[in-house]
């Protein structure tokens, strides 16, 4: 979007003047007059109507240019709003009545219908919803904005992932218990029982494992989660076939010796939007810092939601406000950051968001639902930030393993890239030893939702034929065979150090987080003596355990205990060599075999072979222990006796020292 208005003035060389008049419009319309401009050079470079190239132009980037278009004006339209629609993955917010040329905004009351007509035809020819999203008046008249999503099949829907991070007790799961549940809270911990899943969380009330819990939008843009009225679950199945758009919300834990779970939930689960959460009672306080230094280092963009405004004295209130602010603005975030308080501050901040610059605050009450519906609304505008080419070799991480009785094996993870059909056979790997093996995809769930295909970004779960789920692992994928995919032992990355209470040198071990990777690796080397707080170094990694299957360019989070470290992998080094390790496989499987093979013969050759006369002649041990009368130590039938230690190895040395003087000296010379 930035590079767009920043080509404006080239485009329109008569519109310099206007900049500063526009930059307020840009703010609700980023794309709408720039795109207008590059369309009507688009129509100059094919050639057409080169004497009426300024013109054309301006009428592109004239307000009434959706009144009557001509054929050509409309194509370019059309064109125009097919990139936006790709460009926001699927939706873009429209605004009807705002020009770049510099006139007044607004229109009367019979061009609007009429734009509004052409607007609406131009989105069923690319099969398009438009929902009214607010009208305004301005000095020429109405202005209407309006969000146009792509509509899409039964099984199929828009997905939008939000991480929820925040400290301790600042109310993340009862907030995603009264989106999804859609009742209010009681103040004592009512919403959040429906979302955990462990005895121990009910009873402390903190999670402590990653939460997954949906939130649904229908075409028109309204809330789809209606709970069960018996057992208050959600029908995920139900929720998914009405849904036009689905926010799924990663819920992660506030607790600091939860934090590798946190890490785990923000690097391996891909979220594409961060919601930080504040208590407004307790403020800034615990690990909020530090999720969002975590956010900012993985270049996620964050919105924060400050809770329990009920409850909070009104100067209190503004002492987090104020300290949030400054917060935002420091130096290590250079975010602009906006209080969110009516439905024009939704549109504007949700359209700009994608910047990465803007950070919308909002204010709620989860007991008296105040500010609630803008929340919702914001949620329900934000598009997904990453745009995926299907015809690439599909790519899959898997972030957790199950095993469903009556179903085998289940993995579930993220989609990174391509599409994955049906009985398709993957790659699954790597193995201990860096191996991948083929592997068929049984059957495709998306949000419990049975599926034939998965496309990249979106997050789904296979049944897999054949594989026990003891050799599966956090941190696996499944790639596709023109991949021919490698693991990796060693690797370089570029890292900052942002904390550590005294020096890093070679030799040091910490746990790598890479994607849905968890690892600890050593440090071999690297371009400094030692590292500390805020020094940034190019080093060389080597994984401890199993090599991994990475990516340059790949963001790591690089943490043990207090010590916190980001960075982006540069080099893979020593990778796998899969034949040697295919050999190595196989020569483990034929020694195994060949051990089995061995002990079966030996078991055999002892119950055909006769006695021989030396083992005749010797006592056996239950005789010698008969004969010396110490009935404690006669071995029984079981061999695992409950006997005390120190009998127990009293009885050990007797019956060693026994047998040895009962064996003849031929025999043991024979033995």
């Amino acid at each position: 979007m930035a590079s767009l208005a920043a080509t404006e003035p080239a485009a329109c060389p008569g519109a310099t003047p206007a900049a500063e008049s526009i930059v307020p419009a840009c703010m609700f319309a980023p794309d709408r007059g720039c795109a207008d401009d590059l369309s009507g050079t688009d129509d100059f470079e094919d050639g057409e109507g080169t004497n009426g190239e300024s013109a054309d132009r301006l009428h592109l980037s004239n307000k009434l240019v959706l009144v009557s278009p001509s054929g050509e004006q409309y194509d370019s339209l059309l064109r125009h709003l097919r990139e936006q629609i790709d460009e926001g993955c699927g939706e873009t917010i429209y605004v009807v009545g705002m020009g770049s040329d510099g006139g007044d905004y607004g229109l009367d009351e019979k061009d609007m219908e009429a734009s509004v007509a052409t607007v609406r035809s131009l989105c069923e020819q690319i099969e398009a919803d438009l929902i009214l999203l607010r009208e305004r008046t301005d000095t020429g008249g109405r202005i209407r904005d309006y969000l146009i999503r792509r509509r899409v099949g039964e099984q199929d829907f828009l997905e939008v992932r939000v991480a929820v991070v925040g400290n301790v007790d600042a109310g993340k799961s009862t907030l995603l218990g009264v989106l999804t549940h859609g009742e209010l809270d009681n103040g004592r911990g009512f919403a959040r029982q429906k979302l955990f899943r462990h005895k121990h969380e009910m009873e402390s009330g903190r999670t402590s494992s990653v939460g997954n819990d949906i939130l649904g939008f229908d075409q028109e843009g309204q809330v789809v989660n209606k709970p069960d009225s018996h057992g208050g679950g959600l029908d995920w199945t139900k929720i998914c076939e009405k849904s036009s758009k689905v926010i799924t919300f990663i819920d992660l834990a506030g607790h600091e010796k939860y934090l590798k779970t946190t890490v785990f939930g923000m690097t391996g689960h891909l979220p594409d939007f961060c919601m930080l959460m504040v208590g407004s009672n307790a403020g800034i306080v615990g690990m909020t810092k530090e999720h969002l230094g975590l956010a900012l280092a993985l270049n996620v963009p964050v919105f924060v939601v400050v809770t329990k405004i009920d409850m909070c004295p009104a100067n209190i209130l503004q002492e987090t406000l104020k300290l949030l602010q400054r917060l935002l603005k420091s130096p290590g975030c250079r975010k602009i950051p906006v209080l969110v308080q009516n439905t024009d501050d939704v549109i504007v901040t949700a359209s700009n968001f994608s910047s990465e610059r803007m950070c919308p605050i909002f204010q709620i009450s989860n007991v008296t639902g105040e500010n609630m519906d803008l929340l919702k609304m914001f949620l329900n505008l934000l598009s997904s930030r990453t745009n995926f080419n299907n015809d690439e070799p599909a790519e899959f991480q898997i972030d957790d393993t199950y095993s469903v009785p009556g179903v085998g094996t289940v993995v579930s993870g993220t989609t990174l890239r391509g599409m994955i059909r049906l009985n398709d056979t993957l790659l699954l790997g790597p193995d201990p030893l860096g191996t991948f093996i083929p592997i068929a995809v049984k059957s495709i769930h998306r949000k419990r939702m049975p599926v034939k295909e998965v496309r990249g970004g979106q997050t789904a779960s296979f049944a897999l034929k054949k594989i026990k789920r003891s050799s599966i692992r956090k941190g696996m994928v499944m790639v596709s065979p023109k991949l021919m995919p490698q693991a990796t032992w060693e690797f370089e990355a570029e890292i900052l150090v942002l904390h550590h209470p005294t020096t890093i040198s070679p030799r040091y071990q910490a746990m790598v987080h890479c994607g849905s990777i968890r690892q600890t690796a050593t440090i071999l080397t690297m371009n400094k003596d030692c590292l500390r707080t805020g020094d940034k170094a190019a080093v060389h990694f080597r994984f401890i355990k199993t090599p991994e299957y990475l990516h340059c360019d790949h963001k790591l989070v690089f943490r043990e205990g207090r010590t916190k470290a980001v960075g982006t992998i540069t080099k893979l080094l020593q990778a796998v060599n899969t034949q040697a390790a295919k050999a190595q496989q196989a020569k483990l499987l034929a020694s195994k075999k060949t051990f089995r093979e061995g002990s079966a013969n030996e078991e055999a050759g002892s119950t055909a072979r006769p006695p021989s006369p030396n083992a005749a002649q010797l006592p056996t041990e239950e005789e010698i222990l008969c004969k010396d009368g110490n009935k404690e130590n006669k071995l029984k039938s079981g061999g695992g006796g409950r006997r005390r230690g120190g009998q127990r190895h009293r009885g050990k040395g007797l019956n060693a020292a026994t047998i040895s003087t009962a064996v003849p000296a031929g025999a043991a010379g024979t033995a």
